[in-house]
C-alpha cells in the first residue's frame, strides 16, 4: 500500500467509523444536547472530564461554550476539570489519581449541572470515581465513550459509545460529536443582543 492509499484507507475508515455512530445514536445525541440545554438555561453548568487526548478533548469543548462555537452569543458556564495543575496535582499527591476529578466535581458540582465524561475505554478509575460522585450529588450525566462503553457507560443518564476499538477513530468521532453538541447548544440560545 501507498502512503497515499494509506491516507484513503484512514480517512475513509474514520469517516466510516462516524456514519455507524451517528446512524445509531442520533436521538442520543439530541438527548445529551437537550440534558446540557437544560442546565444551562436554568443557570447550571457544563463539567468536562477525561484523561490524556479525553483531557484534551474536554478542554476544546469546554472553550467552545465558554467563548463561542460558531457565531456570537451569552458566554455559557462550562468548565474542563483538566486544567488546574496545582489542583490535579495536589489531589494525586495528597489522595489520589482516582480522585482528581471527583473531588473537583464534589467542589464544584450541583444538582442541576451536567458532567461529561470523556474515556475511549470507560473503564478509567478516576473516570468512573467522578461520574459515581456526579450521580450521588444529583448531576446528570453524559458518557463520551468508545469499544463496549465499559462502567462508565452503565452508570452515565446518556451514553455515547462509538463503535470501534481503535483509540484514534474513537477520538476524532467524539471531537466530531463534541462540535455538534456545540452547534445545537449554540442554536438553542441564539445570537447575543
Amino acid at each position: 500500500m501507498t502512503t497515499v492509499e494509506r491516507i484513503k484507507a484512514l480517512a475513509r475508515e474514520s469517516a466510516q467509523v462516524k456514519e455507524r455512530f451517528f446512524e445509531a445514536h442520533a436521538e442520543d445525541v439530541a438527548r445529551a444536547a437537550e440534558l446540557m440545554i437544560v442546565a444551562l438555561r436554568a443557570g447550571h453548568k457544563v463539567l468536562f472530564f477525561g484523561n490524556g487526548g479525553s483531557a484534551a478533548d474536554a478542554q476544546h469543548l469546554a472553550a467552545e461554550l465558554v467563548n463561542r462555537y460558531r457565531r456570537e452569543r451569552p458566554a455559557l458556564a462550562a468548565l474542563a476539570l483538566t486544567t488546574d495543575t496545582s489542583i490535579l496535582t495536589s489531589i494525586a499527591n495528597d489522595t489520589a489519581f482516582e480522585e482528581v476529578f471527583s473531588r473537583q466535581i464534589e467542589a464544584l458540582g450541583e444538582p442541576g449541572d451536567v458532567a461529561v465524561a470523556l474515556s475511549t475505554s470507560g473503564r478509567s478509575p478516576n473516570v468512573v470515581r467522578a461520574v459515581e460522585t456526579a450521580r450521588r450529588l444529583g448531576l446528570r450525566t453524559i458518557g463520551l465513550l468508545g469499544r463496549d462503553g465499559g462502567l462508565v457507560g452503565q452508570l452515565v443518564d446518556v451514553p455515547l459509545v462509538v463503535p470501534s476499538e481503535e483509540t484514534a477513530r474513537i477520538q476524532e468521532t467524539h471531537i466530531t460529536l463534541g462540535h455538534i453538541l456545540c452547534e445545537l447548544i449554540e442554536s438553542a440560545f441564539g445570537d447575543a443582543p
